[in-house]
């Protein structure tokens, strides 16, 4: 999604032009390429696809629309597992319509959980919980700290069940170093992203994450958090941003790693 201005192909030749050996990849554009073509692509290309985003939106309260959301995490596992890659991101989902109870919306991710973590595992397909930053909880991620996280993972096998860990959604949380920490000694950081704070925030604030080293995190500390709680996996880039979509996405995944080696290796 940092490039999304390019297609499945233009992203396999500026990664192996920039030496990016993986990518973590969308669903929209995958569909859009095809899952097989994609996934043939990648495998040729050498790149690893280190997660498929995004499962999730698992809070509904009608009984149709919690068939149709369970449906559709299925096929994500299954995707993730035709990709090759062993984690799925989850968004939880927001609040139902007329809804303000929280805890119950987060009772009904469990509940999906349930279900989902045992078909992930048999395609061999781990489920990251995601939390979003709570200006996100009304409409669209009611998990909003990695301690929320933790809890509702901590109830299924770490090898189903794990989180994800964003820096753009944790940085201002004090306790979010220490749950790192728990999370590592359980197994449970399925993967690690980094996107920067900036401010103003945009008017689409859901488009507002900053390129590494323009905003208030610092990137090798919340880096050494994560390795110091064990985790060896992939580190990704995911920055929603319209000014970057605007520009050459070649020069943007350039500017990327650049920006990465600066401050966070």
């Amino acid at each position: 999604m940092t490039v999304k201005q390019l297609s499945i192909p233009e992203l396999a030749d500026a990664c192996l032009e920039l030496g990016v050996p993986g990518v973590g990849l969308w669903r929209e554009p995958v569909r859009s390429h095809g899952v097989e073509a994609t996934a043939k692509l990648v495998r040729e290309a050498g790149l690893t696809v280190t997660t498929l985003c995004r499962g999730g939106f698992l809070t509904a309260t009608d009984p149709a629309e919690r068939v149709a959301a369970l449906a559709d995490n299925r096929r994500a596992v299954e995707e993730a597992a035709a990709l090759g890659t062993e984690v799925l991101v989850l968004v939880s989902g927001g609040l139902p319509a007329g809804s303000r109870d929280l805890g119950a919306a987060r009772e009904r991710i469990a509940d999906a959980l349930a279900e989902l973590g045992p078909y992930a595992e048999q395609h061999g397909v781990r489920l990251a919980i995601e939390p979003l930053h709570p200006m996100f909880a009304a409409d669209r991620c009611v998990v909003s700290t990695l301690t929320q996280a933790l809890d509702l993972a901590e109830r299924f096998p770490a090898h189903q069940v794990g989180v994800t860990v964003d820096t753009y959604h944790i940085w201002w949380d004090d306790q979010a170093p220490a749950q790192i920490a728990r999370a590592g000694a359980g197994g449970r950081i399925h993967t690690f992203q980094l996107a920067d704070w900036t401010t103003p925030l945009p008017a689409g604030v859901l488009n507002g994450r900053g390129q590494i080293g323009d905003g208030a995190i610092d990137m090798r500390e919340w880096r050494g958090y994560v390795e110091a709680a064990g985790y060896t996996g992939p580190i990704e880039v995911e920055l929603f941003n319209d000014a970057l979509w605007a520009r050459n996405g070649r020069e943007v995944l350039a500017e990327t790693a650049e920006r990465f080696l600066t401050h966070a290796a």
